[in-house]
């Protein structure tokens, strides 16, 4: 695989990734909408993000009861995926081409942002 292939891959895993969550994010919307439309909003209380999306699990299960919140979750996690899916396919594109500089850079980048990701303190 050449330069110009690869870039042309990681082109092509870049907009499918941004499209196909965005896809998922509309679907949502419209589920949430269907559902909860006709709901009045109380701006007095806040009630932050419902329980059930706080864990892979919880969004999977809202995903299967048609939740459109669940669903939008899913979409923005599949958004913030796909430049880590983009570093992980340079890294083997890196390696295809014996290019072992540019592997070590990949991996170390990859590296700080699963370490970022796993060890954040969340709010």
């Amino acid at each position: 695989m050449n330069n110009k292939e690869m870039q042309s891959i990681i082109g092509w895993i870049l907009r499918a990734g941004v499209f196909i969550s965005m896809a998922i994010v509309f679907v949502g919307g419209v589920l949430y909408i269907l559902r909860h439309g006709q709901e009045h909003a109380d701006y007095h209380t806040f009630k932050g993000i419902p329980a059930f999306i706080n864990s892979p699990e919880g969004i999977i299960h809202g995903i299967l009861e048609f939740r459109g919140q669940a669903i939008i979750q899913a979409g923005i996690i599949l958004l913030i995926a796909t430049p880590v899916i983009r570093i992980v396919f340079s890294a083997f594109g890196f390696v295809l081409e014996r290019d072992y500089l540019y592997v070590g850079i990949t991996l170390i980048v990859l590296l700080i942002i699963l370490s970022s990701m796993l060890g954040g303190h969340a709010g």
